[in-house]
């Protein structure tokens, strides 16, 4: 599936070929993230990939850089998580070579202009208040704050607005000093391109670029003993209803029988959640699960929108789907969200930007990639006693958090519900 070169100075260089593809994928990933962050630095790895759009010294400005790209119907975006930002382009592949230069550039040459970091401040601080303003985005923040109290999983990835107000200059450019260096840098590239042109070309873009090794991230901090929750009074429309339980580690030999769970329970339309709170009850329009795997942890949220008058039955029904399936899962609904689970996954892997992101995330946070094949392998070793063992293991009321944002003035009706 891949090819991978990793340089004198330790940069990480990632291929796929592609042969169909007429196009190309590079995604620059770098280990930068909340969980590197300091209580006072929160928001400052999301603020730094900002302004690495606001100029280099041979591209002042954040209109060269754009239409540099767009001028030749490429894409060029990046996002800041956890545990890795990610600046990533997709261009015809007669452009790769201009692609390259062009992150390269945002990377290892960027102005930080004290103008453009001010005006920049004010952009996320409206990013931030956007965020504030829609309720199923304050659900997702919140639920965090409440699994993980007082520590860089339970906060903002952009920060705060007093947090962002009082970065400065010399923050953002000692952190970028500090976490963007060539150890703690992956580059994958997928299209129809060989491994030899890509390690090539980008070897000779970082040559010389700094090569010490990175800062470290703070570890997640347990203690969860007894159901938790928070509740947000707003006037709202729906009531948006969160619970959570802690999942598993990207490393976790169970991780996939968690996906499968996932699967099972909320991962589309033919899902336990959908079929009973939609089909069933007409309660939702909106009804999911998501599982996250991190370095070290994981989680495992529902999500459902639904009429202030109905949500106390709602989150019965939820909680009642989380215990039930406890009891098992019969052999051809394993099959099904196996087969769903697979089936979704060679789709996605048919375009180069998730083969490219695939390669990269996987090499940057755990230094190894598992193809597709040895997934879809794994996956197909999962039997009904291993979703009943995780799901038992991990749906339990003292680790369950719940969130719910709407138009209460009390959650005495909801607190006197929290138990799987």
């Amino acid at each position: 599936m891949y090819e991978k070169t990793v340089t004198d100075s330790g940069l990480r260089i990632l291929t796929s070929h592609m042969p169909h593809t007429k196009s190309v994928s590079i995604a620059f990933y770098v280990g930068a993230g909340s969980r590197y962050e300091t209580p006072e630095e929160a928001g400052v790895s999301h603020f730094v990939e900002h302004l690495c759009f606001k100029g280099t010294r041979r591209r002042p400005t954040a209109r060269e850089i754009s239409e540099a790209i767009e001028g030749i119907g490429g894409i060029l975006n990046a996002a800041t998580d956890r545990e890795l930002t990610t600046y990533w382009c997709k261009v015809p592949l007669t452009h790769f070579g201009l692609a390259v230069d062009i992150l390269s550039d945002m990377l290892r040459e960027p102005l930080f202009d004290a103008v453009e970091v001010d005006k920049e401040r004010q952009v996320i601080l409206e990013e931030l208040s956007m965020s504030n303003d829609i309720p199923s985005y304050r659900a997702d923040l919140l639920i965090d704050e409440v699994m993980w109290p007082d520590q860089p999983l339970g906060r903002d990835v952009g920060g705060t607005r007093e947090t962002v107000s009082n970065i400065t200059r010399d923050m953002l450019l000692e952190y970028m000093q500090r976490q963007y260096t060539l150890p703690n840098l992956v580059v994958s590239v997928a299209g129809n391109i060989t491994h030899q042109e890509v390690a090539d070309l980008l070897t000779l873009q970082f040559q010389g670029w700094t090569s010490h090794q990175p800062g470290s991230w703070f570890p997640v901090e347990e203690g969860q003993s007894a159901p938790r929750m928070k509740l947000e009074s707003r006037k709202t429309e729906q009531a948006r209803i969160c619970t959570a339980v802690k999942g598993l580690s990207a490393t976790h030999p169970d991780r996939y029988a968690l996906d499968l769970l996932n699967t099972v329970l909320g991962g589309g339309m033919s899902s336990r959640l959908f079929l009973e709170l939609r089909e069933n009850q007409g309660l939702v329009y909106d009804v999911h699960t998501t599982s996250s795997h991190l370095r070290d942890c994981g989680s495992f949220t529902t999500y459902a929108g639904v009429d202030p008058k109905n949500a106390r039955k709602a989150v019965h029904s939820i909680l009642q789907e989380l215990h039930r399936i406890k009891d098992g899962i019969p052999e051809d609904e394993l099959h099904r969200a196996r087969e769903f689970l697979k089936g979704r996954l060679v789709i996605r892997m048919e375009d180069s930007q998730s083969v490219a992101a695939w390669m990269g995330a996987q090499e940057l946070l755990h230094n190894r990639v598992f193809t597709v094949d040895q997934t879809l392998a794994h996956v197909d070793t999962i039997t009904p006693e291993d979703l009943q063992r995780v799901a038992r293991s991990l749906l339990v009321t003292e680790k369950l958090s719940m969130v719910i944002v709407g138009p209460y003035r009390s959650d005495k009706a909801f607190q006197a519900r929290l138990k799987i």
